[in-house]
């Protein structure tokens, strides 16, 4: 005997790509709500855990945009991250303290950098280019501990944070807000940027670079373009961390922070957009969880990435994209 369907009811392909519609805003709700219930249950820590994430995520998919759907392998992507935060500590240094005027400015040095880098590096193809971004990388580290003026080696305190009219960023929740918004906004540039023209000839380029050329597009410049969007998120990352942590140090650009971004992206999902995301909530969360219990931490860590490696090759954003399909 046939049953019909309860209207109600939704095909299981059809429920699951109403899922996957609706996790944008889901993802942005729970966002919304965490500051709340962290101060509700008198755990306003996690606040900031939040927005070191989140900086970090947005670091990371800026990352994913090249090597994800560029197809492009930086091991220098730090550079920019610590340009825009040093832009900014220095800036704020030299009296520099509005927000409107000093992020723009320090996004703008990230963006610059990146117009130089690659209009070199990406002259390159394969291990070159690894070895040329991881060498320019190096240099601008070495720039930051000569920088006797500003902290050298020792780094630089920022003397406050910026001053946003009708913000106040020292407060916690008001600042986790903002880098929230930013990292909101990004992901909805992103997501428009790669399903546009320029966002397939991007991965029609990362696939077959010699077909691409034939059809008559431009693939160094679109290359190149998308390098400098890029930089220019990574240091609007850098501006956010500078302000998060009112410190600048070095380390933010040396080659290990740009691997720790390439381990993120391969955690999360190379080539999903909310890959950077689920790599870097992953990573982060497992340093604060094992270094509660052992300070041979990074082993533990090491021992838990092999296995999400080997279980998920995709990452945890193509395991759940299969899972829902």
């Amino acid at each position: 005997m046939n049953h019909a369907a309860r209207p109600t009811e939704l095909p299981a392909p059809l429920l699951a790509a109403r899922l996957l519609a609706a996790t944008p805003w889901l993802l942005l709700a729970a966002g919304i709500a965490l500051p709340f219930v962290a101060q509700a249950l008198g755990q306003e820590f996690y606040i900031g855990v939040a927005r070191r994430i989140l900086i970090f995520a947005l670091a990371a998919t800026s990352l994913n945009l090249i090597l994800g759907f560029g197809g492009m392998v930086s091991l220098g992507h730090a550079a920019f991250f610590g340009i825009g935060a040093y832009a900014l500590g220095i800036l704020m240094v030299e009296g520099v303290v509005n927000a409107w005027i000093a992020w723009p400015l320090a996004i703008g040095a990230a963006a610059a950098a990146a117009l130089m880098i690659g209009a070199v590096s990406l002259r390159t193809r394969g291990v070159y280019f690894i070895m040329i971004t991881l060498a320019f990388a190096q240099m601008v580290y070495y720039l930051a501990v000569g920088l006797r003026t500003y902290g050298g080696e020792d780094g630089l305190s920022l003397p406050a944070k910026s001053i946003l009219p009708g913000l106040d960023l020292t407060d916690d929740t008001t600042f986790y807000f903002v880098v929230l918004g930013c990292f909101a906004l990004t992901m909805l540039l992103l997501n428009r940027l790669t399903a546009s023209r320029f966002g397939r000839a991007l991965v029609g380029i990362r696939e077959n670079e010699q077909r691409m050329e034939a059809l008559g597009f431009a693939t160094y410049q679109i290359r190149l373009i998308g390098f400098v969007i890029a930089g220019a998120l990574a240091g609007l990352a850098g501006v956010l961390f500078a302000n998060h942590n009112s410190f600048v140090s070095p380390t933010v650009l040396h080659w290990t922070q740009s691997a720790t971004l390439v381990i993120m992206v391969l955690l999360g999902g190379i080539g999903y957009r909310y890959g950077g995301l689920l790599g870097a909530a992953a990573l982060l969360l497992l340093e604060e969880v094992l270094s509660l219990y052992t300070e041979y931490w990074h082993l533990a860590l090491g021992v838990i990435l092999l296995v999400v490696v080997f279980a998920a090759p995709r990452g945890l954003a193509g395991l759940l994209n299969r899972r829902l399909r």
